[in-house]
């Protein structure tokens, strides 16, 4: 069986037999619209998937250049070689359905890593094709940065990044009412695009910017808070490596896979949805006015039930989601955690509430999804806090006791953090004996309350 490498010179090749949907060739001529810091898989599972979905369609013609913050360029090398594209495979029941979608998305133009090529990118800050920022940098990447942040080139943190690149788009044009941006985050934060307007503007006032860019920054770009709802995992696991070189033939080292739910809520105005015009390519893409609920089922129910399960599935020895809802004793845990804790303490009406966790078991529950609980814990501490404590807090007002499940499930998270080896900036647990990584920025507290108690 041949097996044949992802490269724009092989599209032809892959198209002629009929298993996998592959780009526009008018698409490698489209204007990069998109600067995307950030390059993990839910970028390029949902705004990815739009964008490239849209392309395919004529409606949206642009394409993004993608900017990569953290260490190491293996990935960048790995795409590059692949021409950017990879193999998205998207798998979910649909209305009792089993539905598979095979796509080649070509939403990427090129990939520019932060510290090499600081220069390239602040050239695109130059660029008149330019519309639309998307940032991805876990909730650690909205915090105010250290001071001098600025001075380094580039500053080490998102927002100096992001204040440094505005500035020199300020710069470049003359007319600057033509200057201004589309500022989408999709960190899970509520608020998150007010969240960057305001400490940019605090940020600009502190390092001393002209008060003209100020207004600038103010008043000709507009913010938009969004959530994103879709599970993307990583690189495939064995057995979906083997599904995609037999089913497919197919070499992809990029290929990444999810669910077929998705969406990516927006806050904008006619202006916003005018720019988005990707967005009627799919009604995955909700552009309103008030994004509240979608907010608080996506961060509450989904998210929390996710950051809550996770340092219990994995002592208890589990590997992914899948895994653990197929236990009885963790699927009694997790059902009792969803619908009698978490739901109840949203701010929404509760019918609204329970079909949503309805459908977060269906997702949870999707064999074809090998969601990897220790993936789930980058950042561990941060997501605790933003997504859960709210619900506790509410969940105790509300009946006067703490919640049984969740308490469980915070024991678990203090008991995963406690760090017992440091070795080359990098922090390990034990479990049973083996070593595993805790990724988070707290991870050095952790490893220092040697007198942790549980």
């Amino acid at each position: 069986m041949p097996i044949t490498q992802i490269s724009k010179i092989n599209l032809l090749k892959i198209a002629a037999s009929k298993k996998v949907s592959v780009p526009n060739e008018k698409v490698f001529e489209y204007p990069e619209k998109i600067i995307q810091f950030g390059t993990g898989v839910l970028l390029k599972g949902l705004p990815g998937y739009f964008v490239n979905k849209a392309n395919n369609e004529g409606i949206f013609n642009g394409r993004i250049i993608a900017v990569k913050s953290t260490p190491g360029d293996d990935e960048i090398q790995q795409l590059k070689q692949q021409d950017n594209l990879y193999l998205l495979l998207s798998r979910g029941y649909e209305n009792g359905e089993l539905v598979v979608q095979a796509n080649i998305n070509a939403s990427i133009s090129r990939i520019l890593h932060a510290q090499s090529d600081w220069e390239a990118i602040l050239n695109v800050a130059k660029s008149i094709d330019l519309q639309i920022i998307i940032s991805n940098t876990t909730e650690i990447g909205l915090t105010y940065p250290d001071e001098n942040d600025l001075v380094n080139f580039p500053p080490n943190s998102y927002l100096g990044k992001l204040l440094r690149f505005l500035e020199e788009r300020y710069n470049a044009f003359e007319d600057k009412t033509k200057a201004g941006l589309l500022i989408i985050p999709t960190e899970l934060i509520v608020g998150n695009a007010d969240l960057v307007q305001d400490l940019l503007e605090k940020l600009a006032e502190e390092y001393g910017f002209d008060s003209k860019f100020i207004a600038w920054l103010k008043n000709e770009n507009t913010f938009c808070n969004s959530l994103v709802d879709r599970i993307v995992t990583g690189k495939p696991d064995l057995e979906t490596k083997k599904l995609i070189e037999e089913t497919y033939e197919l070499d992809d080292k990029c290929a990444i896979t999810s669910e077929t739910y998705r969406l990516w809520a927006i806050e904008g105005n006619e202006k916003v949805s005018s720019i988005l015009s990707f967005a009627k390519a799919d009604n995955g893409v909700v552009i309103s006015d008030n994004i509240d609920q979608y907010r608080e089922l996506k961060l509450r129910l989904l998210n929390g039930s996710h950051t809550l399960m996770v340092g219990y599935c994995f002592l208890k020895g589990m590997k992914t989601v899948g895994e653990s809802l197929n236990n009885p004793e963790i699927a009694k845990f997790f059902n009792t955690l969803l619908f009698e804790e978490l739901a109840p303490a949203t701010n929404l009406e509760q019918t609204i509430a329970v079909n949503y966790a309805k459908e977060v078991l269906d997702r949870f529950k999707n064999p074809n999804i090998q969601h990897q609980l220790i993936n789930i814990t980058l950042q561990y501490s941060s997501k605790i806090k933003a997504r859960t404590l709210p619900l506790l807090q509410n969940y105790v007002k509300n009946t006067g006791e703490l919640p049984n499940e969740f308490c469980k499930g915070f024991a678990a998270f203090i008991l995963f953090m406690k760090a017992v080896k440091q070795e080359n900036g990098a922090y390990f647990g034990e479990l049973n004996g083996e070593y595993y990584p805790i990724q988070d920025v707290n991870a050095d507290f952790f490893y220092h309350v040697n007198d942790l108690q549980l």
